[in-house]
């Protein structure tokens, strides 16, 4: 038996503690906070999204950052897996539009009692309100030997599982720690930015639309001429920008806009499709079918049947056809213009907003020094990593819980007996 510690009971951090128990090991889980699963606690709106039921293809197609890393980890214990798990610790699930998973009661807390329920039975130490300062290394070096506590404590153990999270969500205690014992034992560390965050706009008119929610539009991220990312759903505008389930999405992608050298003072471009049901050419028929039925109105009031009224005296700004025109005067030409703004409706990204406002961090402990079939570092024997502290992370809809149960669960059973 290995006495195994493990820093952070978020997701991967409870989920690693209940695989290492599960193989017979000595327990102990050291939490800063003052109770388990403070980040779950509010993740989807307090309602905990705790998977995607899809099936595996559609899992790694929606992780954006080293989704290879994750074969081992996902086809180990799958969202299956998961779901069984939590529904025979008590806590009852559901499929929502999307696939994504859901607790029937639509609680939370419910996933969290569940694991502490299992976490009691499998005799896991939990110790909360204890801060760790740094990682301890044998003297002879190459290997963990236990973790500093922040009053001075050695505690000693056989392997240590760092499951500390990244930066987003700073006051659920998620504020780089983790990230930082990785760079003083050597292992490399990728740039960390937010993600799954609201994006600023640079365009005035953007602010115009604050409060204006879009259903089923499409939007397509753009660095230069390259397609970065594309998906349909619902979007809001906001004070700074935009935000909503298309754009946190699309924002994962953001740090992958490298222009090449050719384009240079190329920068990341949402484009909006407000009519993606539609191809241009059968836009441009309903367009001409509702001019002829509104000949004589004021370009300006012809749109009621387009656009939600907030977006009207926008899409008649962007169009350059004076809104006092009568619809009958319009040109074939000035048509032909509006329908392509209607497809393309383009906004100019600033940045995103800071990591308080993210829902994950992208970038972490470089997955290039971690043994993906084992989640043990490659420069330190005994010391495993899991969870958001790792560089990876995925779009919204469940993905990310799922890396950090099965990047959890693989550090746990992955804790060799010596």
């Amino acid at each position: 038996m290995s006495k195994v510690l493990i820093v952070g009971a978020g997701a991967a951090g409870m989920m690693a503690a209940v695989a290492a128990a599960e193989c017979g090991h000595h327990v102990e889980i050291f939490e800063k906070n003052e109770k388990l699963g403070k980040k779950v606690f509010i993740t989807g709106k307090g309602r905990c999204n705790v998977t995607n039921a899809a099936d595996m293809e559609t899992l790694m197609e929606n992780v954006c950052t080293n989704p290879r890393f994750l074969y081992s980890a996902f086809y180990g214990y799958d969202n299956r897996a998961v779901m069984d798990f939590l529904e025979e610790a008590g806590c009852p699930l559901k499929v929502e539009r999307g696939d994504r998973v859901f607790p029937v009661s639509d609680r939370a807390n419910d996933v969290i009692q569940a694991f502490a329920r299992v976490l009691k039975r499998k005799q896991v130490d939990i110790h909360l309100n204890t801060q760790v300062k740094d990682l301890v290394l044998a003297e002879s070096g190459g290997r963990i030997a236990g973790i500093l506590l922040a009053d001075g404590r050695k505690i000693i153990g056989d392997a240590v599982i760092v499951c500390t999270g990244g930066l987003s969500y700073p006051s659920t205690g998620s504020t780089g720690d983790g990230l930082n014992w990785a760079r003083r034992t050597g292992h490399n560390v990728t740039d960390l930015r937010p993600s799954l965050v609201p994006v600023e706009i640079a365009e005035d008119w953007c602010r115009n639309l604050m409060g204006l929610s879009l259903k089923n539009v499409s939007l397509r991220l753009l660095c230069g001429k390259k397609e970065l990312y594309k998906e349909q759903g619902e979007m809001l505008f906001t004070h700074f920008g935009v935000s909503g389930p298309l754009v946190l999405s699309a924002s994962c992608y953001l740090g992958k806009c490298r222009p090449s050298k050719k384009e240079e003072d190329a920068v990341p471009k949402l484009v909006l499709d407000l009519k993606p049901a539609l191809s241009e050419e059968q836009l441009d028929k309903r367009l001409l079918r509702d001019f002829e039925e509104q000949s004589n109105k004021q370009f300006k009031n012809a749109l009621g049947g387009l656009f939600p009224f907030n977006l009207i005296p926008v899409m008649v700004m962007l169009s350059d056809i004076d809104g006092e025109k009568k619809v009958h005067e319009i040109t074939r030409q000035e048509r032909k213009a509006f329908v392509t703004l209607i497809k393309n409706l383009t906004m100019t990204v600033k940045g995103t907003r800071p990591f308080p406002e993210a829902i994950i961090t992208q970038g972490g402990v470089s997955v290039k020094d971690v043994d993906p079939s084992t989640m043990e570092s490659k420069r330190m024997k005994g010391l495993y990593f899991a969870g958001e502290v790792l560089d990876l992370d995925a779009k919204t809809g469940g993905y990310n819980l799922q890396i950090a149960w099965s990047t959890g669960h693989l550090a746990g059973m992955s804790i060799s007996v010596e």
